[in-house]
């Protein structure tokens, strides 16, 4: 199911930003979702949703060349490096407002014994447990920049909906981040092992 991209943004709040832009929809969507990657396939089970340019903590808060993939078209793939670590995220929202999801954790249900031999023998629960993982799970690499996510090939989402229920959806601060540190747009699925710890940015 692609991303709906026909949506206003909602308005902005005494707060200062907007508490409920859509990407934090599509993040909730995404959850129960299965993600096929390079000879493996997870079910996601965490994301943390970024807004753009009205999201300091969101590599679209400056529009620069890395990060010009996520104001447009949707449904693609945008990968970027930290370190040795690889982190998949997937642009939701329409072409110029730079919203995407980043996908945190997953549990693999297909191909697990390349996911085992990529993570080097973790335990199950483990093999896509933070960003970076859920990555060298599926071998998302930036090759995989700008993967239509919506086709049938290489990278990309199965059709069907996620069908996590709403009451099963915890939502918390994201992870790591010293900007925006304390909105609450990471979502996961209550009393799943794979979903990663909470860790604050020392300078939050």
């Amino acid at each position: 199911m692609a991303i709906d991209t026909n949506r206003n943004r909602s308005s902005q709040t005494d707060a200062g930003y907007d508490e409920h832009p859509p990407v934090l929809a599509d993040a909730r969507a995404l959850l129960g979702r299965r993600l096929v990657g390079h000879d493996a396939a997870l079910l996601i089970t965490e994301v943390e949703a970024y807004n753009g340019p009205d999201d300091p903590a969101s590599h679209a808060f400056k529009r620069t060349a890395r990060s010009a993939i996520m104001y447009g078209p949707p449904n693609r793939l945008y990968v970027y490096q930290i370190h040795t670590h690889h982190c998949a995220n997937i642009v939701t929202s329409p072409e110029g407002q730079g919203s995407a999801v980043l996908l945190r954790a997953g549990v693999v249900v297909d191909g697990i014994e390349t996911a085992r031999t990529r993570r080097g023998g973790v335990a199950d629960h483990l093999l896509a447990r933070g960003p970076g993982n859920l990555a060298r799970a599926l071998g998302i690499t930036k090759t995989d920049l700008a993967a239509d996510l919506l086709t049938d090939e290489g990278v990309h989402l199965a059709p069907g909906a996620g069908g996590v229920a709403a009451d099963r959806i915890v939502a918390g601060p994201r992870v790591g981040v010293r900007l925006a540190a304390d909105r609450p747009w990471r979502f996961w699925i209550d009393g799943e092992p794979s979903v990663s710890a909470y860790r604050r940015h020392p300078k939050a």
